[in-house]
């Protein structure tokens, strides 16, 4: 079994030392352990819920502080495209409306973790940290579990 942290009340100091920590209220949990996509995805449902959905500005701002305590350069997320419906969708069902077509299917996406955000296409089996959404927490903004591709460039990473 693995160990997490789970939201106080209080904003916790990150250990930079450890594999696993929490972000605030948003339960979102970073882990510092480098997996490709599925094995990313697989390990948040078995030990929090799912990788992490981020369809609000408000959320993609969470994932983005918690990114830059990030061991690898970019971080999965739970964006996926659908190459026969031809559209991105996160794990909760949201649909992404983004101008730019896949390039190639196997491809998954990041957000970037500097100043501005953009979308880079990374192939899944890259090996990365990954921030899980951690279930069944009552907190005034939840983030939802449900069942999607997505990473973040972390700033200062090259």
């Amino acid at each position: 079994m693995f160990p997490f942290f789970c939201y106080d009340g209080v904003h916790s100091q990150d250990d930079p030392n450890s594999t696993q920590t929490a972000l605030f209220p948003d339960n979102l949990i970073l882990v510092r352990e480098n997996k490709s996509w599925d094995e990313a995805l697989s390990f948040c449902r078995q030990h929090y819920g799912d990788l992490v959905s981020a369809p609000t500005e408000q959320v993609q701002r969470w994932v983005n502080r918690r990114a830059q305590n990030a061991s690898t350069p970019h971080v999965w997320l739970g964006l996926n495209y659908s190459c026969k419906l031809h559209f991105w969708f996160w794990l909760d069902g949201t649909i992404v409306g983004m101008e730019e077509e896949a390039r190639e299917c196997r491809g998954k996406r990041a957000i970037q973790s500097g100043k501005e955000k953009s979308w880079v296409v990374l192939h899944e089996t890259e090996k990365l940290n990954f921030i899980c959404n951690k279930c069944g927490v009552d907190v005034s903004v939840s983030v939802p579990c449900r069942n999607a591709h997505v990473v973040i460039e972390v700033k200062g990473q090259p």
